[in-house]
């Protein structure tokens, strides 16, 4: 990042000169993300080592924390959560259930279908989906253990802004 000053030579024509530009405001990591596109890639889920290790101990508890964001408190944490747990249990295909609340994710932020349709991603890399959707809401301003209704106050105090997105509604 450079500007440009000019001097003048000793014959008279303009030298230009590179000096640094001082940057005026400091971005943020995804400050500038380009819209539509995932903040993370599915498979960098060490990215975030801690969600990583309860997402392959305990699918359930990521689980939950995205859907109630996703479904934006209108069910609990624990509701989803233990349901996910008890599909995954007894049929071992939670994965056609999960795969809604990506599709669903998607729709809100305009996110690209990658790297292929969300049910195979959910039926194939189950564990690696989960953390990447747990990450894209964390990049988005969502702080994910508190849950929505705490967010959503955190966002009235100005604490944090965790951007609304209206389904349906994008910037063309």
């Amino acid at each position: 990042m450079y500007t440009t000053n000019t001097q003048t030579s000793a014959y008279g024509h303009p030298n230009p000169i590179p000096t640094p530009a001082i940057p005026t405001t400091f971005p943020t990591r995804f400050q500038h993300h380009p819209p539509g596109e995932w903040t993370t890639g599915l498979f960098h889920c060490f990215d975030d080592p801690a969600i990583c290790l309860i997402t392959c101990c305990c699918p359930c508890i990521t689980f939950g924390q995205i859907s109630e964001i996703v479904n934006r408190g209108h069910t609990s944490c624990f509701s989803r959560g233990l349901l996910y747990a008890m599909l995954l249990g007894f049929t071992g295909c939670a994965c056609l259930y999960s795969f809604f609340y990506r599709s669903r994710l998607r729709g809100q932020y305009d996110l690209e279908e990658e790297p292929c349709n969300d049910c195979l991603v959910h039926f194939c890399c189950g564990p690696f989906a989960l953390c990447q959707e747990y990450r894209e809401l964390k990049n988005r301003g969502f702080d994910m253990e508190i849950g929505w209704e705490a967010n959503m106050e955190r966002q009235k105090r100005g604490v944090a802004r965790a951007p609304i997105v209206i389904p349906g509604m994008a910037r063309n």
